[in-house]
């Protein structure tokens, strides 16, 4: 099999396996353990579940591909440089959801989702869950959204459009999961300009911090005030 070939089988095999460990682990885990409810423990191993399906994309790197997990060598920068871009990439992502949620809000009369809902009271004053949220969100989805499937749709089709815009399109739709339409559309703003600053700068530490610090401060504002009106989440 072409070297393609094996980028598209890659590809393919890492939106499976995140979508059915979004979709299906829970109800697995909560089998398991015999509850018929979602506690923070097993809201953990979900999201443990996540750290499983990038151990198993970087065998199939490893063994089948039998190239490096970085298409593109991750490129280095001054600590000036490292601080700034997290910061502009923060406020851009901020403040282009807010106002998307609000142009959807405005057509849709949307609400938060009774899954957001349900699972923003696992978060009450459990900074440990919340710390492990947002790390497993910063790593495991840049790695594989972008590090992995961008250059690779790239490589694919020999077209950066392309990897730019089927990387956000796919990370858009992982996050329908949570019932609402803004759950998609921000993940979808979000994922081209994350993948816009990929291709320029080629440098997945910062977009790790970014996502890392961007659901950081979305599950405290969710742990501290009221979550009607609250569409910014990211998980």
């Amino acid at each position: 099999m072409s070297l393609n070939g094996r980028y598209s089988i890659g590809i393919l095999l890492t939106f499976v396996l995140l979508a059915a460990s979004m979709l299906y682990s829970i109800p697995l885990i909560n089998l398991f353990f015999k509850s018929k409810i979602l506690t923070g423990e097993i809201f953990f191993y979900n999201r443990l579940s996540l750290w499983l399906v990038l151990l198993l994309i970087l065998i199939y790197n490893f063994f089948i591909e039998n190239r490096s997990f970085f298409v593109w060598e991750d490129r280095k920068y001054p600590p000036t440089f490292y601080f700034g871009a997290v910061i502009i990439l923060y406020l851009i992502c901020a403040f282009g959801g807010a106002f998307l949620n609000g142009i959807i809000m405005l057509l849709t009369k949307e609400k938060l989702s009774d899954k957001i809902l349900q699972i923003s009271f696992l978060f009450k004053n459990n900074y440990f869950l919340i710390i492990f949220t947002c790390l497993t969100a910063g790593v495991i989805e840049e790695l594989l959204m972008r590090a992995y499937i961008q250059p690779r749709i790239e490589k694919i089709y020999n077209s950066p459009a392309l990897g730019i815009i089927i990387s956000a399109i796919l990370f858009g739709i992982l996050h329908s999961t949570y019932g609402t339409v803004g759950q998609v559309v921000v993940p979808f703003f979000i994922g081209i300009v994350f993948a816009l600053f990929y291709k320029k700068y080629s440098n997945i530490k910062i977009l790790i911090i970014c996502h890392f610090m961007f659901d950081l401060i979305s599950l405290m504002i969710m742990n501290f005030v009221d979550l009607k009106n609250l569409t910014l989440l990211n998980l």
